[in-house]
């Protein structure tokens, strides 16, 4: 299973760059494109989940006892795990959506757009199972009971917050601003100071003259989440291309390479710094961390309940309100349950998502000449439609 994982991620990077070369250039322009800063909250809070709260003062440890991941430093290697050169999937999911799928629609054929569907609802589900398993964490004593009623009310408030695209907006802007909130109290709680801060980002720094050894797996739980971002590429790029809003190929590279990965150095950073002094969380900032972890679990939910309700045609126009909220509530809380009690894993549904790669390449492939047609397109002298 890593050798076809290792051989995806090398076509990852081989496409993304074959895509910049020659497309570099394209401006990009989304159905509904966004001003700069709402496109980037929607992709950083659709594209990242609770597990960006709550994963890192739980693996710290296991970073800095394991020989897997003696290379550097723990702070790098969770950096690695979810900065920089990851966001790459992102960037080539996004492209595809902008330049080549309105032309070719492969998404639209049957058999194609069943999977994707089923990858998108498997994957959503995963998300909340996420939350569910890592609630004990900071919750303590929490009965397995109350674990699963606030599952289900989280899960029921991304249901109804899936109803309309301005909730979707509203909720990742709002969300964006209590993350950076939450990074500045852990900082000022955590006594770190400048200095201190600085500190931790050189360590990131180390991450950069290591960056190779991330490409491959190197480990299981590394190549749990490489699977994990597969499972996750597709969807995410499908969803956020749509807010794209005159960014040039290139520039659009740049933006997820950089953008995405200064907030999550903050926060490694100053989490990495309570870690280190052995400081315990107190109530109010265990209680912060909870409340931005919810928010983030329910933009990821939102954001890809509406995409595959849309795909199947299971939207409020068609159902009703209350009909919707309650078939895509049953569904993918039914989910949840499965992944808790079946030996369901995500790295499953990453294998499919990468067997799915390799079915578009082949479908690119022969229909090249579509394709090759791009080459000529120019987008410099278009108007760009009105930002939301």
């Amino acid at each position: 299973m890593q050798t076809i994982l290792s051989f995806a991620v090398v076509a990852v990077l081989i496409l993304s760059l074959l895509l910049v070369l020659r497309w570099g250039n394209l401006i990009l322009i989304g159905k509904m494109p966004a001003r700069f800063f709402a496109f980037f909250a929607i992709l950083f809070t659709s594209g990242l989940d609770v597990g960006l709260i709550m994963l890192p003062l739980t693996e710290f440890s296991t970073y800095e006892t394991d020989e897997a991941y003696s290379f550097t430093n723990p702070l790098a290697i969770e950096f690695g795990f979810w900065g920089f050169f990851i966001w790459v999937f992102y960037f080539l999911t996004t492209c595809y959506f902008c330049i080549f799928e309105p032309r070719l629609k492969i998404f639209e054929i049957y058999w194609v757009r069943f999977v994707n569907n089923i990858v998108i609802i498997g994957t959503c589900a995963f998300t909340g199972f996420l939350f569910l398993q890592y609630l004990p964490s900071y919750f303590e004593g929490i009965t397995p009971f109350v674990r699963f009623v606030i599952v289900a009310i989280v899960l029921m408030g991304a249901v109804f917050s899936s109803t309309d695209i301005r909730y979707v907006k509203i909720l990742s802007l709002a969300s964006t601003w209590l993350f950076f909130a939450l990074i500045a109290v852990t900082w000022v709680y955590g006594g770190l100071g400048l200095s201190g801060l600085a500190a931790n980002l050189m360590k990131i720094g180390d991450y950069f003259p290591n960056i190779y050894r991330f490409i491959l797996p190197f480990s299981d739980f590394h190549a749990f989440y490489l699977f994990w971002w597969f499972a996750w590429s597709i969807m995410i790029g499908q969803f956020v291309s749509r807010f794209v809003g005159g960014l040039r190929t290139w520039h659009l590279l740049i933006a997820l390479l950089v953008i995405p990965s200064i907030p999550i150095a903050l926060w490694f950073s100053v989490l990495f710094g309570i870690y280190e002094q052995g400081i315990e969380i107190s109530a109010f900032v265990n209680g912060f961390m909870i409340l931005v972890g919810v928010i983030f679990v329910t933009n990821s939910l939102d954001s890809l309940t509406r995409l595959y309700s849309e795909n199947l045609q299971l939207t409020v126009d068609r159902l009703g309100k209350v009909k919707y909220i309650v078939m895509h509530w049953s569904l993918l809380y039914g989910l949840i349950l499965l992944y808790q009690y079946t030996p369901l894993q995500i790295e499953w549904v990453g294998l499919v998502v990468i067997g799915l790669y390799v079915a578009i390449s082949i479908l690119v492939f022969l229909r090249r000449q579509s394709v090759i047609s791009l080459i000529t397109v120019s987008y410099t002298h278009l108007t760009l439609p009105t930002k939301a």
